[in-house]
């Protein structure tokens, strides 16, 4: 799969700034708002504007340059945002939504008001998109893509995902939002169901969970691939094994929502990604090498308890006596001194970005115990851990996610491009904690009006949230 995102905006060079680009001026000044003074990432691997301008009109941005260079029209509004840096919103390019209500996780929640609540809580944290991948039941996503609901994050879905009967999404209330397949013919039969309901990807997990169900197996996910193609659909994989990712790969798989996770990639291997043009989301543990490594532990930053319930938080909290470093699960050494699966990551996803590979921002989110949103700024800093520099790590987290997701007016801030932005009081390129430090969001040109959110989730009570 190549990448390419239309040549929709040109950026022409004028004046002092090499950014300066303009668009037709509004033909309404009452909806025009002119930023000012805020050091400006245009995009993650640019060199920022400093003290910059620019211009929204409606939903969209129609001028960018220095303080001194855009000029408002008559009746503008303006906003100084002088001691800020200004980026684009995040774009999490696998998560999943409906599921967790505060500390219920169920499918009986699943329904418009949970996921609309998750959406908002995505934008809280200056996610302007989600993709959810493969657990949606019914038309609820479909509809709020078609529909989006101002102050929350853009919503594309790839419907209902693949795997054998009753062995996709590793939680139970999860387990049967897959379609569970055992014929070539209903595999494709399904795909075409997607494609009707236009779909935005189709969504495939190749894993036994620790030897508990059974694989997809090869026949299957080569004729879901085969026949998604002949839609023009794209296939993300959910993959564990070294073994099956190879074979994915020679199957004409387009994205890997995980990396590896019981070897550390070769470098043939890597090589065939990068050949074929496909994506990855690493999806890095957001407990990273343990909560312990960290200065603050992830679970005790004030901006979770913000958004999420003290129960809600209560539960990610390492119990009485439990090492707060140690691994759990699938993910611990094979043995004392060897690397863990999180380890393997780490590495794989330093060769993946030195040979060139598509990475892109996705978090796994809205699963149980993983907060939509705060995931997303955790997963940044775990994704510079493999050696990314802040800019690159922010490309994945922006341009090349949107790409990814085919949002071709997200990702970088230009004229003709959606003014969705995040404002903060630091600068991410110094250090990515530093995206956490949240002033103001802003998606589509309008505000999210995050004091108004944190107060409703501040009442909350009774698994609300």
């Amino acid at each position: 799969m190549r990448l390419i995102v239309p040549a929709a905006v040109v950026l022409a060079m004028a004046g002092s700034s090499p950014y300066r680009a303009a668009a037709p001026q509004p033909s309404s000044t009452s909806g025009a708002t002119l930023f000012t003074g805020a050091r400006l990432i245009v995009e993650g691997d640019r060199p920022p504007i400093e003290d910059s301008a620019f211009l929204v009109d409606g939903s969209r941005i129609t001028e960018v340059g220095r303080r001194g260079d855009v000029q408002a029209p008559a009746g503008a509004a303006r906003v100084d945002l002088s001691g800020t840096t200004v980026m684009p919103a995040l774009v999490n390019a696998h998560g999943h939504v409906g599921f967790q209500k505060d500390v219920s996780f169920d499918k009986a929640n699943y329904s418009r008001e949970t996921i609309v609540n998750q959406l908002r809580q995505y934008a809280y944290y200056g996610v302007g998109a989600v993709m959810t991948a493969g657990t949606d039941a019914g038309d609820i996503s479909y509809e709020l893509r078609d529909q989006p609901v101002p102050g929350a994050a853009l919503v594309r879905t790839a419907g209902r995902g693949f795997a054998m009967p009753n062995a996709g999404p590793g939680g139970a209330a999860m387990r049967d939002s897959a379609y569970g397949v055992t014929t070539e013919a209903e595999a494709r039969r399904y795909v075409a169901e997607l494609a009707a309901k236009r779909a935005d990807q189709v969504k495939i997990w190749v894993d036994d969970r620790n030897g508990s169900v059974q694989k997809l197996t090869p026949n299957l996910y080569r004729a879901i691939i085969d026949e998604a193609h002949k839609h023009k659909l794209r296939v993300m994989a959910h993959v564990y094994y070294l073994t099956d990712a190879r074979d994915l790969v020679e199957s004409g798989v387009d994205g890997f929502l995980h990396s590896v996770r019981d070897a550390e990639m070769d470098d043939a291997l890597v090589a065939r990604i990068k050949q074929k043009g496909m994506y990855i989301t690493p999806n890095l543990s957001i407990n990273g090498r343990g909560a312990a490594t960290q200065t603050v532990p992830w679970y005790d930053d004030p901006i979770l308890a913000q958004v999420f319930s003290p129960a809600a938080i209560a539960r990610v909290r390492p119990g009485q006596g439990q090492n707060p470093a140690a691994a759990t699960g699938r993910g611990n050494a094979a043995s004392p001194g060897a690397p863990s699966s999180y380890e393997m990551q780490i590495r794989s996803l330093a060769k993946l970005k030195k040979a060139g590979v598509t990475i892109a921002l996705g978090d796994d989110s809205g699963i149980q115990n993983s907060f939509p949103g705060y995931a997303a700024l955790q997963q940044l800093e775990r994704m510079a851990e493999s050696g990314m520099t802040p800019q690159q790590v922010l490309v994945a987290a922006t341009r090349t996610a949107a790409e990814v997701l085919r949002l071709n007016d997200m990702g970088s801030l230009a004229p003709g491009k959606s003014a969705s932005f995040v404002v903060l009081d630091g600068n991410p390129l110094d250090s990515l904690a530093n995206a956490r430090k949240i002033s103001k969001v802003y998606l589509r040109g309008q505000e999210v009006d995050r004091a108004a959110l944190r107060a409703q989730w501040t009442k909350s009570t009774g698994g609300s949230r």
